[in-house]
């Protein structure tokens, strides 16, 4: 019998996912052949990025990952992040392929822009840096704050499980002694 082969849950918001990421670096990498104007460039590679960024931290990492992030301002001025993931057992459902190409991209995006940049930097041209260094900035943005929130998930996880070992330890224990 041959094994199963997992396929995508979600090959929709993996095509998404990648799709806007490859989108902003064809353009980029590709712009040059075809436009002389840095200004169009620049608009039209930072706005790529950043539907990547909106699609990838609104859209596929809860989809995907089933994580979400959000960093906003208290009222004190003080920056808090924010995260939401889904419960142990949605979690342990998620499909492997679709977490695999989730962070895989996430941080191959990176190096392609990070590669990119040591380019700008070599052929002097400080405002294609500028493009890069938004983008990298976007990318890097996402990359930490889903990190930090599978970290804060895994706490979450293992907040839980001793709760749960806890209780049930707890009410052994009192079951054990009530029948006396």
């Amino acid at each position: 019998m041959m094994p199963v082969v997992e396929n995508y849950a979600n090959p929709k918001t993996c095509f998404f996912h990648v799709i806007f990421k490859a989108a902003a670096l064809a353009f980029y990498i590709l712009s040059a052949l075809f436009f002389d104007n840095f200004v169009i460039i620049f608009v039209v590679t930072v706005f790529l990025a950043a539907l990547d960024f909106w699609v990838v931290k609104n859209v596929s990492g809860r989809i995907l990952v089933g994580l979400r992030w959000w960093n906003e301002i208290d009222d004190n001025g003080e920056s808090v992040w924010r995260f939401e993931c889904l419960d142990q057992e949605s979690l342990a459902r998620m499909n492997k392929k679709d977490s695999w190409l989730f962070w895989w991209t996430l941080y191959l995006t990176a190096v392609a822009w990070t590669i990119l940049g040591i380019f700008s930097l070599i052929r002097f041209q400080a405002d294609y840096l500028l493009v890069v260094g938004v983008c990298l900035t976007l990318s890097i943005a996402n990359i930490v704050g889903f990190t930090k929130c599978r970290k804060d998930a895994k706490k979450q996880i293992q907040a839980f499980a001793t709760q749960t070992i806890a209780s049930r330890f707890s009410s052994t224990i009192q079951s054990a002694f009530s029948v006396v």
